[in-house]
């Protein structure tokens, strides 16, 4: 046996880096000063033992790569060889000088929590004791609509989270989330997604939280909030530009200009790093103007770093370092694509070790690369060992799990607050004549027809990083490993009294119209039909929604748009309900439907929310954190537009206003938001102002509404969005209720990149609008920041204050 064989983690000497009384600082110092060359390499590499990952689960079912050879063999070949040279080392061997990350321990393959501790501990020995050292490593996990791990709670999806508009509610499920992974050794969670979205057609949309970088920045700040303080390392993705690819094809090139990216794109990002204190970043796959991200020193190193103040570490998305070389061809091979993304600012390479392996250690002794570039690295993942506990001289693999055994990850109090996470994202588009289906006045439907694909299939529910979606196609025959019910089983629960028939008509995808006489008929002999429609996610082509699930145009996938006409034409009322991840164009449906209801990925509480949100036992409150197009080709892009890109008026024959515009969203009560006040008429470029109006609940239930700011600036040196949002407070009313909601202004939310690519706060004429939607602003007015233009920085204000002083309830409505 070699010293590097040394395996007893009884037998460490104890150092003085492990000694939790010296500065986090200082022992890391230490531990520095005291590893070899071949040590501090080590700790930037990782392992996923247990991938079972293919090349063909990475191919897409159909398309021109599939039907040509020669296509198909060049698109396959970077993925193969990266595969190839990935999951070959055992643990043991990776682990000879040391290992930063275990990767997915607990999210490959369907394990309990008890057996997914026991394999984290036996990790964790091999990796103490097969280096000279006996450095644990961290454990990462997926955590994108709760822990991706078998038997967890599935929460909503990100754009669910985006419908919310709700923060705090974020930061609680997020929290829940956090304390779950802890218990059972996990470190760090890679979420949330702060991609904007800038193309509904992208795949991933369905992991965003919406298109506005102020909503995904304060909904992103909370789950960080929320992960942190239940100690797991937030990481951020994808670090950027990743979401604007060009047609919205995954990994996909980006051609946005640098203004673009700094005004849209990265304030999410540095929101979560100033508000929420996110302890790590994730590269994306993107080029952006031709530059990888993952090769990029000004973003990851001069914006992040330099101008941001993170100290965190930058781990990069998975297989990003050798995709520099055979995606990319920017490196001559996965040797230099290290190089070029240590050089940039990557710190840990993820999932396996292959460009950060020993050939660095190699390349420092012939002076190719300098050691400082590698102590950089390892000196920022070593301070969140140390600041994790795993440095301590009394850590041990076993302490770290020892609340494993009695962890309930699917617990009533998870499952409670998916519910109200569910119930708030559920969008009510239009309640028509036949919504809500029980209340005064109303005859509750004695024959009720559910039909359409996601009717009664719960995984169409959940987001392609649920593990019922994401791991569990791999293993047919174990269920969904959690309790899941379907909008079938629910409206029988929600309306007992009625006679419910179902037929499922179609599949999500596929041309098949076999079954649609069938649900025509059924919805033909009754009151009312339910027709549930939408995506199924999956990865890489196995889904309509997900990781490398692409939208050629933003029609309903497969025959689900004929089969919704099919059913509009029997003169049955039928109530259409979208279960996606993405919204799609409804122009068509909405004109033949006799209401309308959007509910993205709801999670496994789902069919109880919406089931709740027809019946009217729930009040929707849920807004479009997405527009709704109108037309499957005319996509509105994003509600962010120049003067040039909003309706020409003839110009162009292409009208890109949408359907249901972004910040919508109706409710079984009303509201009134009116009385601006703009407390100044004039405030100077580092000045502040405050607008407030009234909002009152007007109708004959309680409920919630969200009050939303615009800001739009009248004249500026470059062009700037005809609105933007600045602000939003969800308000719970009473009916005849009423509150005054004030928001606090600074100057700098005025803020944008000019034209020498620095943000400045410009002076001139600024107009306000206050309202309920983009398009619902029935309160205006307008504000002059004087005095001179002000470049600011990072230490700009970020956030709108609100203050929120409920009133009086009117007493005729009381």
């Amino acid at each position: 046996m070699t010293a590097l064989d040394r395996t007893p983690t009884s037998d460490r000497v104890f150092r003085s880096w492990q000694d939790p009384a010296l500065s986090v600082a200082d022992r890391v110092d230490a531990l520095l000063g005291e590893m070899t060359l071949e040590e501090k390499v080590g700790q930037l590499g990782s392992r996923w033992v247990g991938n079972d990952m293919q090349v063909g689960d990475a191919e897409p079912d159909a398309g021109p790569a599939a039907e040509d050879p020669d296509s198909a063999a060049l698109n396959v070949a970077p993925m193969q060889d990266v595969f190839a040279a990935s999951g070959t080392i055992p643990l043991e061997e990776a682990a000879r000088f040391g290992l930063g990350h275990l990767t997915r321990v607990f999210g490959s393959a369907p394990v309990t929590a008890a057996e997914g501790a026991a394999e984290v501990i036996r990790m964790q020995h091999t990796v103490i004791g097969r280096s000279r050292l006996g450095i644990p490593a961290l454990v990462h996990e997926e955590c994108l609509t709760g822990f991706t791990t078998y038997g967890a709670t599935v929460f909503p999806a990100a754009i669910a989270w985006g419908a919310t508009f709700d923060p705090d509610l974020v930061e609680r499920m997020a929290t829940a989330i956090g304390r779950d992974m802890r218990a059972v050794g996990v470190h760090q969670g890679l979420s949330p997604v702060l991609d904007v979205v800038r193309d509904y057609r992208w795949g991933r949309v369905e992991e965003t939280m919406g298109e506005d970088p102020y909503l995904v920045a304060m909904l992103g700040a909370a789950y960080v909030r929320g992960l942190e303080s239940a100690g797991i390392i937030a990481t951020l993705k994808h670090f950027a530009g990743y979401s604007a690819s060009r047609a919205a094809r995954n990994h996909g090139p980006v051609p946005m200009g640098r203004r673009e990216l700094m005004d849209m794109i990265l304030p999410t990002f540095e929101a979560a790093v100033a508000l929420g204190g996110a302890r790590s970043v994730m590269n994306s796959y993107a080029d952006v103007d031709g530059v990888p991200a993952g090769a990029d020193p000004w973003l990851l190193t001069e914006v992040l770093r330099e101008e941001w103040g993170f100290t965190g570490t930058v781990v990069s998305d998975y297989w990003a370092v050798p995709f520099l070389a055979t995606m990319h061809g920017v490196a001559a091979d996965t040797d230099d694509a290290g190089v070029q993304a240590l050089t940039a600012g990557i710190d840990v390479e993820l999932p396996d070790t292959l460009g950060f392996g020993q050939n660095l250690a190699e390349r420092v002794r012939r002076g190719e690369v300098p050691e400082s570039l590698i102590d950089r690295a390892a000196r920022r993942l070593l301070t969140q060992k140390a600041q994790l506990g795993l440095l301590d001289e009394d850590w041990t693999p076993e302490g770290s799990v020892s609340a494993a055994a009695t962890t309930d990850l699917d617990s009533p109090s998870n499952r409670a607050l998916a519910r109200e996470m569910a119930e708030r994202s559920v969008v009510l588009l239009d309640a028509g004549t036949v919504l809500p289906l029980l209340g005064e006045g109303r005859t509750a439907p004695r024959r009720v027809a559910v039909v359409g694909p996601a009717a009664d299939d719960p995984r169409t529910f959940m987001g392609c990083y649920a593990f019922p979606n994401h791991v569990l196609p791999r293993h047919p025959g174990l269920g969904l490993g959690i309790a899941a019910p379907t909008v079938l089983e629910a409206l029988r629960a929600e309306l007992p009294d009625a006679e419910i028939v179902h037929e499922r008509g179609c599949d999500v995808q596929g041309d098949d119209r076999s079954g649609f006489a069938a649900a025509v008929g059924a919805a033909r002999e009754a009151d009312l039909c339910v027709a549930v429609v939408g995506d199924l996610a999956g990865l890489f082509g196995h889904g309509t929604s997900g990781e490398g699930c692409d939208a050629e145009d933003l029609r309903l996938p497969g025959v689900q748009a004929d089969l919704l006409a099919d059913l509009a034409a029997t003169g049955t009322p039928v109530v259409a309900v979208v279960v996606s991840g993405r919204p799609y164009a409804l122009g068509e449906v909405h004109a033949g439907a006799a209401a309308l209801v959007q509910a993205f990925m709801p999670g496994e509480e789902g069919a109880s929310a919406i089931a709740g949100v027809l019946s009217g036992r729930v009040q929707p409150g849920g807004k479009l954190p997405v527009q709704i197009p109108r037309t499957p080709g005319g996509q509105p892009g994003t509600y962010l537009q120049p003067p040039l890109g909003s309706n020409s008026h003839g110009i162009s024959n292409l009208d890109p206003t949408p359907l249901f515009p972004f910040g919508y969203g109706s409710s079984y009560t009303a509201f009134d938001v009116d009385g601006l006040r703009i407390s100044d008429a004039e405030v100077p470029t580092d000045g502040e102002f405050t607008v407030s109006v009234r909002v009152r609940n007007t109708g004959a239930r309680e409920g919630d509404e969200v009050v939303q700011l615009y800001l739009h600036d009248v004249v500026a040196q470059v062009t700037r969005p005809m609105k933007q949002l600045a602000g939003f407070a969800r308000v719970h009313l009473e009916p005849g209720a009423e509150a005054e909601v004030r928001f606090l202004v600074h100057a700098d939310r005025t803020a944008f990149t000019g034209r020498g690519l620095r943000r400045i706060v410009e002076p001139g004429d600024v107009e306000v609008f206050v309202g309920t939607s983009s398009a619902d602003l029935p309160c205006r007015g307008a504000v002059r920041l004087t005095g001179p233009l002000r470049e600011v920085g990072h230490d700009r204000r970020l956030v709108t204050p609100v203050e929120v002083v409920h009133g009086r309830r009117d007493a005729a409505q009381s």
